[in-house]
């Protein structure tokens, strides 16, 4: 069966494009030209991936990711965010309030049936039987990679998607140095120029969730100039 996108942008120029593109590559997509009637059409027909515009009419994309991460039903369903706007803030929010990726206008279609066929890949791999341990630890981290879940010094703590897979490829190469694109291989399915301030963006929310001191950090630590690494014992 063909994996089911819902793109939605106020755009319809916009929108026509990235259907036919995405048609073409075989998906089944479903359209949406403002943030409410995109609800309804999540809820709905629970799509696999969201191709989410930033600005829109009745709930912009900034507030629809918002409830979708709310919503336990529909929190797993990956979500990449379409901005015209440029501002670093702007993409910062949204990699913030869960958004798995973004891509700014004007984007080529192309691309974006790469990104969204990256993503969709790496969520299959997510959901995969895997031979490596099912639960991982270190210090007071327990990643259990069946059930998708964190605790931290047993309390549950909620991840996105990428801070999961983040996480992940951490505690299962502790002491060792994780070069940015390594990371972002892992957590994104692929890396390229560009993606280096979001990569930073989800590592700082991943220390707010897991350090006691986010700014004085005791598990994921910088290698400037190089990555980041997890403070343990190397294998």
């Amino acid at each position: 069966m063909a994996q089911r996108i819902l793109v939605v942008d106020d755009d319809k120029s916009i929108v026509k494009v990235l259907v036919g593109y995405l048609e073409q590559s075989g998906y089944q997509v479903s359209t949406a030209y403002d943030g409410e009637s995109a609800l309804h059409v999540l809820r709905r027909e629970r799509p696999d991936l969201i191709l989410l515009d930033l600005m829109m009419p009745n709930r912009d994309g900034w507030e629809v990711t918002q409830i979708v991460r709310a919503d336990k039903t529909l929190a797993p369903t990956p979500i990449i965010m379409i901005t015209a706007r440029i501002d670093d803030t702007d993409k910062i929010v949204g990699l913030e309030l869960g958004a798995d990726d973004y891509i700014p206008k004007p984007f080529n279609p192309r691309e974006v049936v790469a990104r969204v066929k990256a993503l969709l890949r790496r969520v299959r791999l997510d959901q995969s039987p895997n031979a490596a341990p099912h639960i991982l630890t270190q210090g007071g981290l327990k990643l259990d990679l069946d059930q998708r879940t964190l605790t931290v010094d047993s309390q549950i703590v909620e991840l996105t998607r990428t801070e999961f897979n983040l996480l992940e490829a951490f505690l299962s190469n502790p002491g060792f140095t994780l070069t940015r694109d390594d990371l972002l291989e892992k957590s994104m399915g692929y890396a390229y120029e560009g993606l280096g301030r979001a990569l930073d963006t989800h590592i700082r929310n991943l220390r707010r969730k897991v350090e006691t001191d986010p700014d004085n950090p005791i598990y994921i630590q910088t290698v400037y100039g190089v990555g980041y690494r997890l403070a343990g014992d190397k294998a």
